[in-house]
């Protein structure tokens, strides 16, 4: 029963960070058609919850380990 729960919990990861990033990727490429810089694509929704994810989880692991 325990590893069913561990496998529910992975697989809402995966299907969680698989939609963050066809978002991020609809939105680069909005941005790309537009002409717009390439960091323009950062500055939007997607864009900024995978940057925090990218320096949060490393600065939350830190804190937790303390």
């Amino acid at each position: 029963m325990e590893n069913l729960i561990t496998l529910i919990q992975l697989i809402a990861v995966f299907l969680a960070a698989i939609i963050l990033g066809n978002w991020f990727s609809s939105e680069a490429k909005k941005c790309k058609a537009k002409g717009e810089p390439v960091y323009r694509a950062y500055l939007t929704t997607p864009g900024i919850l995978i940057l925090l994810i990218i320096i949060g989880l490393p600065i939350l692991v830190w804190f937790l380990k303390k």
